[in-house]
């Protein structure tokens, strides 16, 4: 399982580090942060542990309506569920008690201008993916029309040569040769390029391009949320190209099923104009429409009279 260092966090965010710059060596365990309330009032068992505490101005304000003794204790309650650091929100001062208890602990606070919403979403985020499950696989991932799809096939079978041309079209370039898709939830797998490969397409005959410095910033994207499994494969005389598809097919990685078509190649085939087709007839299935229903529909007439 990958992990995140509490110093990985303070460079991703710009945060200040109010106490121990020593200790950002720590590894978070639990990619949900969590707000105090009962953890306030009293050391509960079935609390769960080892999340990041964040401090807004409610809970900043609250801590200040104590007295001395009252906020220190509040403050030891939090420090005992060992948070692997603290975060202040808001710019706000530390309540007392913090700096010696987190002293004592070896615990990091740390202190960002980010509303507490803002930093507890940035951060949820950040660290589900960082920590998410990841497999790498040989293909093309691109997005088209804001529909991530995993472009697959044979070495040499032209996936590349396909990215290219839908770059043309105005759409955008993931990762070309190596995908790293990351596991974010049981419905959502995301795919994302592994650093390297980042802004770079390997065209035969022509070799290595970067693709923003050729195209534009707009040819390029960090990551999207895989939505097709599309494999291009050779053309087959004998196969029946034309068949509706009543049950879906699906390409399962990391336990997330991924809806799957096959596309075959032959000379003078739109190859990019199909996989806009397959992106767009996706997003309206997603609508509660299918053309294949539609179609069978307007076919039941003809059969009722045939009986």
């Amino acid at each position: 399982m990958k992990t995140v260092t509490i110093e990985e966090v303070v460079k991703r965010f710009n945060m200040e580090v109010l106490i121990g710059k020593d200790q950002l060596d720590r590894i978070l365990k639990k990619t949900k942060v969590r707000r105090p309330g009962l953890e306030f009032m009293d050391k509960f068992d079935f609390i769960a542990t080892e999340h990041v505490q964040i401090l807004g101005k409610n809970e900043i304000n609250y801590l200040h309506t104590l007295s001395d003794e009252e906020c220190k204790m509040r403050i030891a309650n939090i420090v005992q569920y060992d948070p692997p650091c603290i975060v202040i929100t808001s710019n706000q001062e530390e309540p007392l008690g913090l700096r010696q208890y987190c002293t004592e602990e070896h615990i990091p606070v740390l202190r960002t201008k980010d509303s507490t919403s803002e930093m507890s979403a940035k951060l949820d985020a950040y660290v589900t993916k960082a920590m998410a499950p990841e497999i790498a696989v040989h293909g093309v991932c691109v997005n088209v029309a804001g529909i991530g799809i995993l472009l697959r096939g044979k070495s040499g079978v032209g996936k590349s040569e396909t990215a290219h041309t839908l770059i043309g079209r105005g759409h955008r370039l993931i990762a070309d040769d190596i995908v790293v898709l990351k596991k974010l939830s049981p419905q959502t797998l995301l795919g994302t390029h592994d650093e390297k490969n980042k802004e770079f397409l390997a065209l035969r005959s022509i070799g290595l391009l970067n693709v923003v410095r050729l195209y534009g910033r707009a040819a390029f994207q960090e990551e999207s949320r895989i939505a097709l499994d599309i494999e291009l494969t050779e053309w087959k005389d004998n196969a029946l190209n034309n068949e509706l598809e009543l049950d879906s097919k699906f390409k399962t990685y990391l336990d997330v099923p991924i809806p799957h078509i096959q596309i075959q190649l032959q000379p003078g085939r739109d190859v990019a104009g199909l996989i806009e087709a397959a992106a767009n007839n996706w997003y309206l299935k997603q609508q509660g429409y299918s053309a294949v229903e539609e179609f069978m529909k307007r076919l039941e007439p003809e059969f009722n009279e045939s009986e």
